[in-house]
């Protein structure tokens, strides 16, 4: 165990400071590992022995030792070639010849290997290249290399005797059929006596890896166990957040990186890996700016029949993936609260709307006068719009009749409907004229401040006269429908009044219509008939057009058949969904209430 405690000289700010469980767990983790460490020493040392056999060493299964096998002598004087054939790299054998007049040095091309051969033989086709003849200058052979760095690496290399790359290289080469080959390669010179092997990998792959580790974000790491020693990518620093240069952290520093929710995920996985032999893989939160997160992936790298030996990761920087699963998350989370808010609005909406829409009273059918009723809710509004409507019978014997649509939807606009709904009827029985009653309830909607605002027709229909007087508060006009028409009825004198709650004081004045016997009656909202991109006339029409054809066979009498008409009537104009709430209120004189 180390002298200082695990988590000492650490800054502020990092997981050991003033933490205590995340000291024990930083302890644990470089216990863990020193324990590691013995076990791979009691390994060595059982193995390094005479005599001994790893039977000593618990766990262990028997293995040959490699001390005393025989060991290949290559023959000093083999010949050259056979000694390119031996090098597995691709490599060509230049020589270099002093320059005419102590210029630059010519480079010829004098042969070049199996390894060589076989690879020109894989990514050319035939006849990219000329046959061989012997020894001629490099770059008559291949003039398309002079733009590479391989005359400036032949040239360094000579010079100086030291082995030069490896460097990327790009070069073309003319194929037949006009084709143009793309030769990718890592090139490398090494000097050896009197002349330069010229060596390539094809596509610099390391090169390549790095690059596609930085664009990824990926570096990989390997532990060892027995020395503390480690080796990593180029691009782990960049990962984890570290300034360029500074030395790559063991796992204990690792640790001292990471959040406590961090270290204990950690600890888990070394634990896995030590102890288990299992793959690891989890969220390491680091300390430090922009709340990094790095995912630590890591497997066990064992000695033959012994004890692992090293941890070898690859850490990925997944901050951007973790922080837009947690924004979708955060999303999805706050979506259901307001679906869940907006269902329980609805719930609440759709249960006053029930309490103050309820069915006509059967006192109707004893006054000559049936009547139906059918609301249709906008699709996004989920019941919880301001259409209204009543009727009631009057202590005079009048018959209260009216439709409104208060602003807006939501609890707001149940709420003003109900209150007009309910002021009406109690205004109603003071016996007061229809112009009257319209004036008190815009007085009430005015009370109620600036945003409660409503239209309506409001009408009192007089029994004894056949006699239909109504108002209208910035509402549609009614449409009668008498035999197979269909027609606005004329405004008041002076036109619709203001919607109610807009101005206090507003006068209103009535209209008169006399009904005959089988008449019908429409009062609607105006998301019956309003389109987006229409205006006031085309919807009218096609309103009145509509009401005409659903009465063409006529209208039966009797409440079910005016409801069919009705709905039929709905369904023409809106169509399976509504882009807002849509109410009709219709009434039929049966007759005229003299008889």
């Amino acid at each position: 165990m180390a002298d200082n405690p695990a988590g000492a000289d650490v800054p502020l700010g990092s997981a050991a400071t003033a933490d205590m469980p995340s000291r024990r767990r930083l302890q644990a983790l470089e216990l863990l590992l020193t324990e590691q460490r013995f076990r791979i020493a009691r390994y060595v040392e059982a193995y390094s022995t005479p005599g001994a056999t790893p039977h000593s060493v618990p766990g262990a299964t028997p293995r040959l030792c490699s001390r005393g096998l025989p060991r290949p002598t290559p023959g000093v004087d083999s010949p050259v070639r056979e000694l390119l054939d031996a090098l597995p790299m691709p490599t060509t054998l230049v020589l270099p010849l002093p320059g005419e007049r102590g210029g630059p040095p010519e480079f010829y091309y004098v042969g070049q290997n199996q390894a060589a051969r076989a690879d020109m033989a894989r990514r050319l086709p035939p006849g990219t290249l000329p046959s061989w003849t012997g020894p001629v200058p490099l770059f008559e052979r291949f003039p398309t290399l002079t733009d590479t760095a391989v005359p400036r690496l032949l040239t360094e290399a000579h010079r100086s005797g030291r082995v030069q790359g490896p460097e990327p290289a790009e070069w073309p080469l003319p194929g037949p059929d006009s084709l143009v080959i793309r030769v990718s390669s890592e090139v490398r010179v090494i000097p050896c006596a009197d002349l330069l092997l010229l060596t390539w990998e094809r596509g610099h792959e390391s090169l390549t890896a790095q690059e596609a580790q930085r664009l990824v974000r990926v570096g990989w790491a390997e532990w060892n166990l027995g020395d503390g020693s480690a080796d990593a990518s180029s691009g782990l620093p960049g990962v984890l957040g570290l300034p360029a240069g500074q030395p790559l952290p063991g796992l204990v520093e690792l640790g001292r990186m990471v959040t406590p929710d961090g270290l204990e995920a950690l600890y888990r996985s070394v634990h896995d890996i030590l102890l288990c032999s299992q793959v690891a893989d989890c969220d390491l939160p680091l300390y430090g700016p922009g709340e990094r997160i790095v995912r630590f992936v890591a497997e066990p790298v064992r000695l033959a029949h012994g004890p692992v030996w090293a941890v070898r990761a690859v850490l990925h920087d997944v901050t951007d993936d973790r922080t837009s699963r947690a924004l979708a998350a955060q999303a999805s989370r706050e979506a259901r609260t307001q679906r869940e808010r907006a269902d329980a609005v609805a719930e609440v909406a759709e249960r006053l709307r029930e309490a103050v829409l309820p069915g006509f009273p059967a006192e109707l059918a004893r006054h000559g006068i049936e009547a139906a009723a059918v609301y249709r809710p906008e699709a996004r509004a989920a019941r919880v719009g301001g259409d209204w409507y009543k009727t009631r019978i009057l202590p005079n014997g009048k018959v209260l009749i009216a439709l409104g649509d208060a602003r807006g939807h939501g609890l707001a606009a149940v709420t003003l409907m109900a209150k007009l709904r309910y002021a009406l009827g109690g205004l109603a029985y003071t016996g007061e004229l229809v112009e009257r009653l319209t004036g008190w309830l815009n007085a009430v909607a005015c009370d109620d401040g600036a945003e409660s605002t409503a239209t309506a027709v409001i009408a009192l229909y007089l029994p004894d006269l056949g006699l239909l007087r109504w108002t209208c508060a910035g509402h549609p006009l009614p449409v009668l429908v008498r035999g197979r028409r269909a027609c606005l009825l004329d405004p008041p004198p002076g036109g619709p009044g203001l919607p109610l709650g807009v101005l206090p004081g507003e006068v209103y004045a009535a209209a008169e219509t006399f009904l005959r016997p089988g008449d019908v009656v429409l009062l609607y909202s105006d998301g019956l008939i309003e389109r987006r991109g229409s205006d006031l006339d085309r919807d009218c029409s096609r309103l009145l057009a509509v009401a005409e054809a659903c009465a063409g066979d006529g209208i039966p009498p009797g409440d079910e058949a005016l409801d069919t008409f009705v709905r039929e009537l709905v369904g023409a104009l809106t169509g399976p969904h509504t882009a807002d709430d849509a109410t009709v209120l219709a009434f039929r004189l049966v007759h005229d209430g003299t008889d």
